[in-house]
C-alpha cells in the first residue's frame, strides 16, 4: 500500500471553494480503486495550510489512476473547481508506506 500524500497553502478568503475541490477528488479516488481519507482544513494556528492524505493497493495502481488526469472529463472537471477559484496556491506531493494499527491489538 502507498498513500499519497498531499500538503496545500490555500487562499484562506477562498476555503470553501477547496472543500468543493476537495469532495469532487475524495468521490473520484474512491471510484478509481483508492481509498481517500480526507481533507484536512485549517482549524487552528496557520490559516493557509490544508492536507490531503489517499491511499492505493499499489504503485500499479495509483498510476493507473493518474494516467485519467487531464483525459477523463470528470477529473478535468475536478481540476477545473481549483483553477477557476484559485483557492489552491501551490501543493507539494509525498508518498509514505503507512504503519498501521495491528487488527488484534498488539
Amino acid at each position: 500500500m502507498i498513500t499519497c500524500v498531499v500538503e496545500y497553502t490555500i487562499d484562506p478568503a477562498k476555503a470553501a471553494e477547496f472543500e468543493r475541490f476537495g469532495r469532487a477528488w475524495m468521490a473520484l479516488v474512491n471510484k478509481h480503486d483508492g481509498m481517500h481519507h480526507g481533507y484536512f482544513l485549517p482549524s487552528e494556528g496557520a490559516s493557509d495550510r490544508a492536507m490531503a492524505l489517499f491511499s492505493f493497493d499499489s504503485f500499479a495502481t495509483y498510476e493507473a489512476y493518474r494516467a485519467r488526469f487531464g483525459v477523463d472529463p470528470d477529473f478535468i472537471a475536478a481540476d477545473r473547481i481549483r483553477d477557476d477559484s484559485g483557492c489552491v496556491l501551490r501543493y507539494e506531493r509525498t508518498f509514505m508506506r503507512p504503519v498501521l494499527p495491528d487488527p488484534a491489538g498488539s
